[in-house]
């Protein structure tokens, strides 16, 4: 059973090289990247080959890929994606001063992003690392340490820091505007709207504000405002947009007010965190620096 076992757990650079060579599609491509010279990774893939007891190549063209070699190597691929990032996890959290945070796409781009500058001042010994998250996620199996939520309230086994609210009014391009003059807010309608699959009310609580029913069809869903945003400014719609996302565009006049109502949403932006997390001194650190942050902008509003 042992050497079984073993049979099935090549060595890593087998793996490597034969993971190169698919990508590749290039057995001196793959010699390059790896710094290897050509005929060592051909010695990788026969022995992985042998190992497997499998012919992972056509043997015509070296680095065509047969039926079993394409369904491996989308396996192996996956494999030392997460060997990569299970090594760079244990690395970076070695000395305990690494902050895995999850920002949203936009708000991260266009908020955070300008302003991180001010916590690495503050803070130079702690590492950041951000991944890109949109909604309800596991904390542990991604091994992230806080997230910026928009939402209502976060998830069982979590804190939460209130950060700020969000003002939202109905956007579009000039032209879009011009084809479609409106003249009351009931006229949008009979427009095509824009909507965000995690904010599906969204538009309903705008109606509801001016005692107007909601539009009987659904327009275009999209999962990130910016490309929302951008759909707007193609002139497919009018979209639904926090203010304070959409400053540039509006100030350069690529996006228009469809109707001057703005109104503030039913969604928050918050910290949100594993109750597990809570003392970990980069989390403390963020979380104190990104919440002065966020009420000196939200004073700053109009």
């Amino acid at each position: 059973m042992q050497k079984i076992q073993r049979r099935l757990l090549p060595s890593t650079s087998a793996l490597a090289a034969f993971d190169a060579v698919a990508r590749l599609a290039s057995f001196s491509a793959a010699a390059l990247e790896l710094s290897l010279t050509q005929g060592a990774i051909s010695r990788q893939i026969a022995g992985l080959e042998a190992q497997l007891g499998v012919r992972l190549f056509e043997r015509s063209t070296r680095a065509t890929l047969t039926p079993v070699g394409q369904i491996y190597a989308r396996s192996i691929a996956s494999a030392l994606e997460i060997i990569r990032s299970a090594s760079l996890e244990a690395m970076t959290r070695m000395h305990g001063n690494t902050l895995n945070l999850a920002i949203l796409p936009t708000f991260g781009t266009r908020w955070l992003m300008p302003r991180i500058s001010g916590f690495i001042a503050r803070h130079p010994g702690i590492i950041l690392n951000f991944a890109t998250r949109i909604g309800q996620f596991d904390f542990e199996s991604e091994a992230l340490d806080a997230a910026i939520h928009v939402g209502a309230r976060p998830w069982p086994g979590t804190e939460s820091r209130f950060l700020m609210n969000e003002t939202v009014l109905p956007v579009c391009s000039p032209d879009f505007l011009n084809i479609h003059p409106i003249e009351s807010p009931n006229d949008l309608r009979d427009l095509p709207l824009l909507h965000m699959a995690s904010r599906p009310g969204a538009w309903d609580h705008w109606f509801a504000s001016l005692d107007l029913p909601p539009p009987a069809g659904r327009g275009m869903g999209f999962e990130q405002f910016s490309n929302v945003e951008q759909a707007c400014v193609a002139g497919l719609g009018i979209g639904l947009m926090p203010a304070f996302l959409i400053r540039s565009e509006l100030a350069s006049g690529q996006l228009v007010r469809a109707w001057p109502h703005e109104i503030e949403s039913n969604s928050t932006y918050s910290l949100v965190y594993p109750i597990s997390r809570r003392s970990h001194p980069p989390l403390v650190a963020f979380a104190d620096w990104l919440e002065e942050e966020a009420q000196a902008f939200s004073r700053t509003e109009p």
